[in-house]
């Protein structure tokens, strides 16, 4: 009966020990800026910038990089305030961090030079 509390209590202090993974992205709340985004809360894109850049400082302070799409998403909502410049800037740095967002990018980037000429 002591060998089967000892062991449940060895199980029990281990199984307190384990640690959660460290999540591999800060997601902070953009999926819920994004839905609700794309659901039209009515919310303004300088709004929206203002939660996202909140959120970005979190990602920087904690050491966690940013999500897929975080800054597609940053630099969207910066086209629609026509800062192309900053537009361009997310754009790049999302493909530079996940390259398999390069098609996608790559068709904004074109929209974005063709919409000039």
């Amino acid at each position: 009966m002591k060998r089967a509390a000892g062991l449940l209590i060895a199980a029990a202090l281990l199984a307190g020990c384990a640690q959660a993974p460290k999540p591999l992205y800060h997601w902070g709340g953009y999926q819920d800026s994004l839905y609700e985004h794309l659901k039209g809360d009515g919310r303004s894109p300088e709004q929206q910038l203002q939660t996202l850049a909140e959120a970005q400082q979190k990602a920087a302070a904690s050491g966690t990089p940013l999500p897929p799409g975080f800054r597609a998403h940053v630099g969207l909502l910066q086209l629609r305030l026509g800062r192309d410049a900053e537009a361009r800037a997310q754009f790049e740095a999302e493909k530079a961090q996940f390259p398999e967002s390069a098609p996608y990018i790559d068709s904004l980037l074109k929209r974005m030079d063709g919409r000039k000429s």
